[in-house]
């Protein structure tokens, strides 16, 4: 029964989660040569995705009223506003981007990367929910540990695929245009799928 909640919850977890790994790389990409930046993915990732399990039970066990399922779409402003942010610091910082500047790069925030891992959560909680309505308590623990013990090795492998040398020069190169399309690009996303606004 363990075993079998286990490779359940290992499935469930790279079915919700594959996404990351990009959104991960960039910051990774952003990141590069700052020292403390794989802590500071690692942190945020982790205070995020405790967010997202903690919602995910609390709906689950009929806290409703905490987060209401016509609000989770508009978790999709996060990642856009973060977004439109970097897109305006690129393009206000654009013409004295130097060569040291680009190797040094950008130091990442706990905070930015919770907020994001958090924002594009919304479907990881629309999946979330009915699998724990429908398994016991120990079964919803069980997939919680699971849950939180990937989440490093999600982190891991983004850094590994961030560090590749083609990779990291193509993510070198265009971080500071990716990054921010990356961010409006999955706030839309989770406005328009999740019907935000009307849309």
């Amino acid at each position: 029964m363990i075993l079998s909640s286990a490779l359940q919850a290992i499935g469930l977890f790279i079915a919700t989660n594959i996404d990351d790994i990009i959104v991960l790389s960039l910051f990774f990409a952003r990141g590069a040569g700052q020292r403390g930046t794989t802590a500071r993915i690692l942190a945020g990732q982790y205070l995020g995705f405790v967010g997202i399990l903690g919602a995910a039970v609390l709906v689950s066990l009929g806290a409703g009223a905490f987060l209401p399922p016509g609000a989770i779409p508009y978790f999709g402003l996060i990642p856009l506003g973060l977004g439109l942010r970097a897109a305006w610091q690129a393009w206000r910082g654009d013409d004295d981007d130097d060569d040291d500047a680009k190797i040094e790069g950008k130091n990442v925030a706990v905070w930015t990367v919770a907020g994001v891992t958090f924002a594009n959560g919304g479907d990881n909680i629309g999946v979330y929910v009915p699998v724990f309505l429908n398994v016991g308590t120990g079964a919803v623990v069980a997939y919680c540990i699971v849950f939180l013990v990937l989440v490093a090795g999600l982190v891991g492998l983004a850094k590994f695929v961030a560090t590749r040398r083609p990779i990291a020069e193509v993510l070198e190169r265009w971080e500071h245009i990716l990054f921010p399309t990356v961010l409006i690009g999955l706030g839309a996303f989770i406005l328009i799928s999740g019907g935000a606004f009307g849309l």
